[in-house]
Parts: C-alpha cells; structure tokens; sequence
C-alpha cells in the first residue's frame, strides 16, 4: 500500500560552503588498536582511517609509545599493503578514504621517512579517492607547500589561514574536544558547553574544510550529538558499531506529522461495582510500552489511552515457548488459557477450547471483530477459530461461516468466500454499518493507493465507532474486539514512523471506545496487547518537535510484559 506521505526530516542536511560539502563521516581513531587494524575500519566503510607511527632505526613502526614498538607492525605492512591489496581488487569503488597518519616522532625526519616510502605506492599517491593526511608533528606550517602534491595536513586551530597555498594543503581541521567540555557522552551537553562546542564547529567552517574533535566522549548519544551539531569526521574507536549507527540514523528518526486528538474521559462511571452491559476489548499487536511512550512523546506528550487511571501489565509467554506468537497469545486473551505458539482456539494439547465470544453469544450477547488484519489473521481468528495450526487459513476462513460473530471489519481476504450465504450483509462503505438494523454484517477496508496517511490512520476509528453504533442499536449486550494489527508489522520492519502511524490510529480508536463509555456507562473498555514486537527503545527525542529516535534489538517479537488498561464499572 502506498501512501502520500509526508517526508521524514533527515538529519543529513547537505550544507554546502565554498570549497567543500559537509557529509558527516566515520573517523578510526587509533585504529591500529584494532583486533585486525586497516580491515575492521575499511570493511565498516569509514572514510577515514587513523595510524600513529614512530620513525625508529630508518623504519616507520606503528604504535602508541615507544615501548609498544613491535619490528613487525610497520606502517607499510598495516596499512600500505592492504590499501594496495584492497585498491587492486577494487574495493574502492564508489568510495573514498583518507589515511591519517599521526607523527609521533620528530615532525621533518619522519615525514621524510613517509614520502619516500610513499613513493614506493604509485597506486595510491596517485588514486583520487585515497588522501594522506599527516597530523600530530608537522613541520612549520608555512613548509607544507614544500611536500609533495599528495600529502596534506591536519590543522590543529581553527585561527584564520590567508596564503591560499597553504590552505590548499590543510585537509582537514582537528581540535580536542576535551578543551571545550568534558561531557562524557551519557545524558546531555550543558547549555554553556553546548555553545563552547558548537562555536568551535563553526569557527573551523569558516576555514571550508571539514572539521574533526579528538578525544570525544565515544558514544551514540555522542555521535548524534557530533551529527546534529554539523561535525564532519565523526571520531571513534568502535567503528563498526558508529557507521551503523550514524549510516541509520535517517532511518530511525521520526517527526510525527499525524496526532491523536486527546479525549479526557468524565469517568463518572470508572470503577463502578456493577456487572457491566457492554465490553470493547482493544488489542494493539506488537504494542508495548515503549511502543506508547513513543507515541505518547510524538503526540504532544499524552494520548487518550494515557488518560486512564486503571493500569497493569501481563505476562506474555505461551505454553510452549518463552516469547508467545500472537496465536497463542490472542488464544489466551480469547479463551483465558495459556496455550501453544501457532494455536488458535485450541489448548495445549490439541483440543478446542471455548472462547469470549461463544460463551458470550450463548449468554445473549452480540459479538463483533474489527481488524486491521485480515479477518483469518492470528489475533482476530482466535475469538471465533479452532485449529491447531495458524497456517491452516482456509479451515479458518470457514470456522467464520460458522461463527456466533454478527459483525466483522477486516482487510479483504480471498480465502473468505460465500460468506454472504450464511447470512452476512456485505458493505462496501464502512459508515453503512453504524445505521444498518441487518441482523448480521460485514465489510472489508477499501485500500486506494491514492489515499493520504490522514485518512488511513482514521479508518480503525471510523471503523470503531460504526461498529460500536450497530451493536448498540440491537439495544443487547454486546462485546467487540477490535485491534490495531499493524503496530506488529512495522515492528517487525523495524520501522518506527510506521509503528508511530499505527499506534496514532490505534489511539484514535480507543478514543471512540472511551466516548462510547461515556454515553453508555454501562460499558467496560479494555485495552491491552498480545506482545511487544521488535524490542523497541526510545533512547532519544524532541517532544516540542514530535521527533522519536528508535533503536530495535530484534526483528521478531519478545519476552516482555505488556501493559493493560481498563475504563468503566469493574475496571
């Protein structure tokens, strides 16, 4: 399904000045550290590789001190041969890399020492895409003119440089972090180092060259900090771990741009001691906590779901596994028994089990399912199906021909058919339901690949309060389930726009419920899940911004408890 979508605000804005466009990139810093130094750092893809080098008995050797030196590790054996090895097997295509070489030794001799090994490396002094930049001890500043068109050099200042020619030879702009703050990467910048920094950044800029901090804080919260504040070299000794995470950050970064308008409940009738006529049980699969504090933070910092003041959370494992399916899950919230992943209305060993809506149907009530599945789905399929198997769709489709339900809504399935010749009077518009006095009804959502996000995440609300208004019009007790299905998906994806979207219209939905209760105050509404989905964290945000930043630990669901909330009697 396609949608028009409003665009996420990337956090890689392209700021182009003269003389160079700022792209933020990954920096190894002391990458000879490394468990394989050079191959660890240029697998990970970063741009910019970091070696210090001693020059010692006519020989350039890598290491941090002098009493680290081994005879083995040269500069050319760690790092020049693999970069000639990795540039005859054009692995370089498409991509660039600057070998940083931080002088430990005396400035003129050892750089001597590095042009006339480099010579030795026509194909990379002579590549484009390679840089070699030389840091730590350089010679005066007015001699780099003096080197070779090759090498270039680190500027550790951010004071004005007039002789073009000497610009020409700067790289790149370096300065320790640690005389501006000692922020240690964990919470935030104060105000005061915030400006420190961020003046630097821009003082560097003003020189057109792209701008480095050494001895950061080495952290993600450090490196989303470095991002947002328009550092160019991002520095690090994890680089695997910090290329994926800046190379995802535009992909786990929202700015919510569709909200669930809050409805405060009266509760005049919450926690009333009396058997309630009417029960709405609202599942939102894969809706965890995290999964609401995301939401709540994106929409203004509350949804009508937080408004309510009866609150607990559930266990989710099934039967058989440590981390449920939402077959055995909605199994359990159906039938009130734990039982087998892939289940659906039936127990652990086998046998089916009556559910909310057989026992409720032979005590007069009405029943009714609204899904943003498909009807056959895990989570919907559990209040009306016995099979032992989830895959088994079409035995599941039929059990619907035999249900007690007198409403469905749910995503159009081919494996329902003849579904009108048991009874059921199909809409095509999802608004004829609320004043339909048919006996039974049904209908599917139309999906047009024109429609807007607003619209979408309105259909389970719209869908909600039609179906609330035939049930109540048979003026009998009744009990409807309706879930929003697809918070599940996009956890699943790993996609928290997606996740955010859903859960919008998941609250959208229970406001209907929450209004509903309120007219009819003999109504109990519950809203739980049946799993978190994707082992969601919210590690950072902006609430004035609706912005949310996700982290995902799996793709599949997990072990952890999920809240449940109740509004009316007996809540």
């Amino acid at each position: 399904m396609r949608f028009k979508r409003l665009s996420i605000i990337c956090l890689f804005l392209i700021v182009v000045c003269s003389g160079f466009a700022q792209e933020y990139k990954i920096h190894s810093h002391n990458d000879y550290k490394q468990n394989i130094p050079f191959w660890k750092a240029f697998g990970a893809e970063v741009q910019s590789i970091e070696v210090d080098v001693f020059y010692e008995d006519g020989e350039l050797f890598v290491a941090h001190e002098v009493k680290e030196i081994n005879e083995n590790k040269t500069l050319q054996r760690l790092y020049l041969e693999p970069l000639k090895e990795a540039l005859s097997l054009q692995m370089m295509t498409n991509r660039s890399l600057q070998l940083v070489i931080d002088v430990k030794t005396d400035a003129v001799n050892s750089l001597n020492a590095i042009v006339s090994i480099l010579k030795q490396y026509p194909t990379i002094i002579n590549n484009k895409d390679v840089r070699i930049v030389i840091s730590g001890n350089r010679p005066d500043l007015k001699e780099y003119v003096n080197y070779p068109e090759y090498i270039l050099f680190d500027y550790h200042s951010v004071e004005p440089i007039t002789d073009l020619k000497t610009l020409d030879k700067i790289a790149m702009v370096s300065v320790s972090f640690k005389n501006f703050s000692e922020w240690n990467g964990k919470g935030r910048l104060t105000a005061e180092d915030y400006a420190r920094v961020t003046d630097v950044i821009h003082k560097a800029h003003q020189l057109n060259k792209p701008f480095r901090f050494w001895a950061t804080p080495d952290s993600k919260s450090a490196w989303k900090a470095f991002v947002n504040m328009g550092v160019d070299f991002i520095n690090t000794d994890q680089p695997n771990e910090c290329v994926a995470y800046v190379s995802t950050i535009s992909q786990r970064v929202v700015q919510n741009t569709v909200f669930s308008e809050v409805y405060r409940p009266t509760f005049a009738s919450d926690k009333a001691k009396r058997n309630p006529k009417n029960i709405i049980l609202m599942i939102g699969d894969g809706n965890g906590l995290t999964q609401i504090s995301s939401t709540v933070l994106a929409n203004n910092g509350e949804l009508s779901l937080t408004q309510l003041k009866s609150i607990g959370f559930i266990k989710t494992q099934s039967a058989d596994d440590f981390t449920t399916d939402s077959a055995g899950a909605g199994t359990a919230i159906a039938t009130g028994e734990k039982t087998n992943n892939r289940a659906i209305g039936t127990n652990a060993m086998g046998d089916n089990i009556p559910n909310i809506v057989e026992i409720l149907s032979k005590n007069g009530f009405n029943t009714g399912v609204i899904t943003t599945d498909e009807i056959t789905g895990a989570t919907p399929s559990s209040f009306f199906a016995h099979r032992t198997d989830r895959g088994m769709v079409q035995e599941i489709a039929s059990d619907l021909n035999f249900s007690e339900l007198e409403l469905f809504i749910s995503q159009h399935t081919s494996a329902v058919h003849g579904i009108e010749e048991v009874g059921y009077q199909m809409k095509t518009e999802i608004k004829d339901i609320g004043i339909s006095m048919e006996e039974k009804v049904g209908a599917w959502f139309n999906n047009t690949k024109d429609e807007t996000l607003e619209s979408y995440v309105e259909r389970l609300s719209v869908a909600t309060k039609n179906g609330l208004s035939f049930l109540a019009n048979k003026k009998e007790s009744f009990f409807l389930m309706t879930e929003g299905a697809k918070i599940d998906s996009y956890g699943h994806e790993n996609k928290i726009e997606g996740v955010i979207n859903e859960s919008i219209s998941f609250d959208k939905a229970i406001s209907e419920a929450l209004k509903f209760a309120d007219t009819n105050k003999n109504t109990l509404v519950i809203i739980t899940a049946d799993h978190e989905t994707g082992g969601l964290t919210i590690p950072q945000g902006n609430v004035d911004k609706h912005e949310i930043e996700a982290d995902f630990t799996t793709h599949d669901h997990t072990g952890t408890m999920v809240p449940i909330f109740a509004y009316g009697p007996m809540s």
